[in-house]
C-alpha cells in the first residue's frame, strides 16, 4: 500500500477515472443478477433498481471501510485537515470515482432532470474530494464524511423494497426503524459535527467558506429527507402521503421525494 500510495498522488485524476470504471464494471456485472418481477415491468423502476444496486456495493464498501480507518487510526477523528494514511486517501479516491460513475448514469440515462437534487449532491461531494486528493488537506475529514454511508445501506434498501412492492414485509418493517437510527447516528450526527468542525476552526481553513457553505446545504437536505422519513414510517398520514416516500406512483421521479 505504501507503493501504491505515491501512484495515486500523482495522478489523483486518473486513480479516480479509474475508480469510476470499476464500479461501472460492477454495475455491469450487477445486471446479471434476478430482479422482482414488478420492476422488470417498469423501466424507471429497472433503472433505479441497477442504480441503488451499485449504491449498496458502494455504501457497503466504503461504509466499513471508514470506520475501520477511524478505529484503527483514531488521529481521523481529531485531525481533519492534514491527516491521512494511505488507505485513507485510497478510500477517497474508490468513493469519487462512484460518485463520478453515479453522476454519469443518472445524467447519460435521461434521469438528470428528475434527479437534480442527488446530482447537486454530487457535484459538491466530488470537488469537495478532488480538492482533498489533489491538496493532500482534508483527506480525515472526507473519510468522516462517509461515516453515512452506514446509513445509506438500510435506506437504500428501503427504497428497493419499495420498488419491489414490499412494503408490508417484516424486512420492511425492522429495516425502518435501523434506518432511521443509523440516520441520526450516523448522517445527521456526521454532518453536524463536520459543521461544528469548520465552524469552529474556521479561521485556519483553506477555502472554509465553500466546505461551509457545501455543509450548509447539504444539512437541509438531510433535515428535509429525515422528515419525510419520518412522516412515510412513523408518522403517515395516510395510505396515499405513504407513498410520497417510495414508489407508490409510477409518476415520481425525483430521488429525494423516496
Amino acid at each position: 500500500m505504501e507503493a501504491l500510495l505515491p501512484v495515486l498522488k500523482s495522478h489523483p485524476g486518473t486513480s479516480v477515472l479509474a475508480c469510476s470504471l470499476v464500479f461501472r464494471i460492477v454495475h455491469r456485472l450487477l445486471l446479471r443478477l434476478p430482479m422482482p418481477k414488478v420492476v422488470r415491468q417498469d423501466d424507471f423502476r429497472c433503472w433505479k433498481w441497477k442504480n441503488l444496486s451499485v449504491s449498496i456495493v458502494h455504501s457497503l464498501l466504503t461504509g466499513a471501510w471508514a470506520i475501520t480507518c477511524a478505529v484503527v487510526w483514531p488521529e481521523t477523528l481529531s485531525n481533519i485537515i492534514s491527516y491521512h494514511t494511505p488507505l485513507s486517501y485510497l478510500l477517497i479516491c474508490v468513493s469519487t470515482g462512484y460518485f463520478v460513475q453515479d453522476a454519469g448514469d443518472i445524467i447519460l440515462t435521461g434521469h438528470g432532470r428528475g434527479s437534480w437534487e442527488f446530482l447537486l449532491h454530487h457535484a459538491m461531494v466530488i470537488s469537495c474530494f478532488l480538492y482533498a486528493l489533489y491538496t493532500q488537506l482534508y483527506v480525515a475529514g472526507a473519510v468522516i464524511v462517509l461515516f453515512v454511508e452506514v446509513n445509506s445501506v438500510p435506506l437504500h434498501l428501503r427504497l428497493m423494497l419499495k420498488l419491489a412492492g414490499a412494503q408490508s414485509s417484516s424486512l420492511y418493517y425492522y429495516n425502518k426503524f435501523v434506518n432511521l437510527f443509523t440516520y441520526v447516528i450516523f448522517r445527521l450526527g456526521t454532518q453536524f459535527y463536520l459543521t461544528w468542525f469548520i465552524v469552529h476552526n474556521y479561521s485556519q481553513l483553506d477555502n472554509g467558506g465553500y466546505f461551509l457553505t457545501c455543509m450548509i446545504v447539504i444539512n437541509i437536505m438531510m433535515i428535509i429527507y429525515f422528515y419525510r422519513l419520518l412522516c412515510a414510517d412513523v408518522f403517515p398520514r395516510s395510505k396515499s402521503y405513504m407513498g410520497q416516500n417510495g414508489m407508490h406512483n409510477n409518476n415520481t421521479r425525483k430521488f429525494l421525494s423516496d
